[in-house]
């Protein structure tokens, strides 16, 4: 495989095993007219599944409202991607060039995302915007019930997978598939209004968009997100546990911030 000059990123990739860099060989050629179908899916597909997130982060944390539009959001993801065409978990290579199912690098891979969002969130901290926006996600796991939130977490981090590194990787064809389905995932997410969600969709998007690409498959981008995602749910609250608003419902919010304005004037 070739080794490309370029920046930080490109040396950091350089650096890895060829194994875990180069893709897979694999055949999943449709016809055009399934190319064609697959593109009319995933397009009202996203633009449904859009609206039913900002819908379901709009809603008050720990309702049944916000359980049940977040599930919906994960079954019109799924729905979506199995009504689209054909799905492929995808394989790595092994040391030795064999072909396996993806499992250890992509937990690995989770745990080293989680990591570098920690140590991202110690200084996002000490951003305003950014920090209340992340609180405001932080809400819907102090307030709502641990085992509700991490089960809707985890089968949307599933969900989304299946949809937009299955679907939507596979409806964009072979012109830059990992720029095009990490912009569809972030725009997506926009629907949400929330700054920090957006940027941790275009982060990890492309890191999932690379494992598609390496693997050929779901499994590996499911098996990272999962990962990273149960890490966050875990030890990420603890860091905002502390802000006046976590507990708060939106109408306290606003007047939070409306006299804490009038202090500061």
């Amino acid at each position: 495989m070739s080794r490309r000059r370029g920046g930080p990123l490109v040396r950091l990739v350089d650096r890895l095993p060829d194994r875990l860099v180069e893709p897979v060989p694999r055949n999943h050629r449709e016809t055009d007219a399934a190319f064609r179908r697959r593109r009319r899916v995933t397009t009202g597909v996203a633009l449904g599944g859009a609206g039913l997130l900002g819908a379901s982060l709009s809603s008050k944390p720990g309702s049944p409202t916000f359980y049940g539009l977040t599930m919906a959001v994960a079954g019109t993801w799924v729905a979506g991607g199995l009504a689209s065409g054909p799905l492929h978990l995808g394989w790595i290579f092994t040391p030795d060039r064999q072909l396996r199912r993806p499992v250890a690098t992509p937990l690995i891979t989770g745990v080293a995302a989680f990591g570098t969002f920690y140590a991202a969130a110690l200084v996002v901290r000490r951003v305003p915007m950014l920090d209340r926006a992340i609180t405001k996600v932080m809400r819907y796991a102090h307030q709502g019930s641990t085992p509700l939130v991490a089960t809707t977490a985890l089968v949307n981090g599933v969900a989304e997978e299946v949809f937009f590194r299955g679907a939507v990787y596979a409806a964009v064809g072979v012109d830059r598939p990992v720029l095009t389905s990490t912009g569809v995932y972030g725009l997506a997410t926009v629907a949400t209004r929330n700054p920090a969600l957006v940027l941790a969709s275009v982060v990890m998007g492309a890191l999932f968009g690379m494992q598609r690409r390496v693997t050929g498959g779901i499994q590996a981008p499911i098996l990272t997100h999962v990962t990273w995602s149960a890490l966050m749910l875990r030890y990420l609250p603890p860091l905002f546990a502390d802000r006046p608003d976590i507990g708060a419902d939106d109408g306290a919010v606003h007047q939070l911030g409306a006299d804490v304005s009038e202090v500061r004037t």
